[in-house]
């Protein structure tokens, strides 16, 4: 875990943190419940129903991304720290700034690729349940953008934070 974005403790979630991990638990849910309903459907009557094959398909897209941007507000995402945490005071500062903007450069590419697929395929509905791909392309930039602002106001944090205060992190095996 980063030390720039520390876990959040639990008993001080607002209102909106809890409607968002309910949200991405019921997206959840309902891809296991429909992978259920097509197997079992497919072990009693030897057939299956293609919809909710495709509707499977689209709820893991969403809790992909969706819960991509639990992991980055939790900072529970991966992160490679084998040099950083080497490192201290302003040399870590400048090397922790650097791959924040790093980051935030690849999720403005992100982000902007992922408009350019929902331009491309606002047109196109998908097989079986004709849904507009304009609502499954659209968790692409709606993810990058949302990460963008978390990494920006981690990026903002350690500017702010005095270069005395990055010191090295003892490993944890």
């Amino acid at each position: 875990m980063s030390e720039l974005m520390p876990e959040k403790p639990q008993e001080n979630e607002s209102k909106a943190e809890i409607a968002f991990q309910v949200f991405c638990a019921v997206i959840f849910l309902s891809m296991i419940g429909l992978v259920f309903w097509n197997a079992m459907l497919r072990y009693i009557f030897k057939a299956s129903f293609a919809p909710s094959e495709e509707w499977a398909r689209i709820l893991f897209i969403y809790i992909t991304f969706f819960g991509s941007i639990e992991g980055f507000y939790r900072g529970r995402h991966i992160a490679v720290d084998m040099v950083t945490s080497l490192l201290t005071g302003i040399t870590k500062k400048a090397v922790d700034v650097v791959a924040q903007l790093f980051a935030l450069a690849a999720l403005v590419l992100l982000f902007l690729g992922g408009i350019s697929l929902v331009e491309q395929t606002i047109d196109t509905a998908t097989v079986a349940t004709g849904l507009n791909m304009a609502f499954v392309n659209g968790t692409l930039p709606a993810m990058a953008l949302a990460v963008i602002i978390i990494r920006g106001r981690e990026l903002l944090n350690t500017l702010k934070k005095p270069a005395c205060e990055f010191v090295r992190i003892p490993k944890e095996f």
